[in-house]
């Protein structure tokens, strides 16, 4: 059963018996969004993708060895899938994590 609001006819006063709760709608929407990047139980897409491609050391050639840590980590791949994502954006980090993630 919810609160009794009554309104004083008078004024814009309101007068509230019982329990009270505010919904907070951009709360909500922020708890929903942070479930959508909680890590589930289920292996994602791009580790299944990294299982086929751990075999092969990838060629660094003349990528810094910082880059491609850089892109392993924030796109959360293996070397091999980095090198390759580097050397496809001819060494741009910004789009070789954007093609990983994307």
């Amino acid at each position: 059963m919810g609160p009794d609001v009554y309104k004083s006819p008078s004024t814009d006063t309101y007068i509230i018996f019982g329990e009270a709760k505010i919904e907070d709608m951009a709360s909500e929407r922020g708890k929903e969004a942070a479930q959508a990047f909680k890590p589930s139980a289920a292996r994602p897409p791009a580790a299944v993708a990294d299982a086929e491609d751990d075999d092969e050391e990838g060629d660094a050639g003349d990528l810094d060895d910082k880059d491609i840590e850089l892109v392993m980590n924030q796109a959360n791949v293996s070397r091999s899938r980095a090198v390759k994502a580097l050397s496809n954006n001819e060494g741009d980090i910004v789009n070789a994590i954007m093609e990983l993630t994307m």
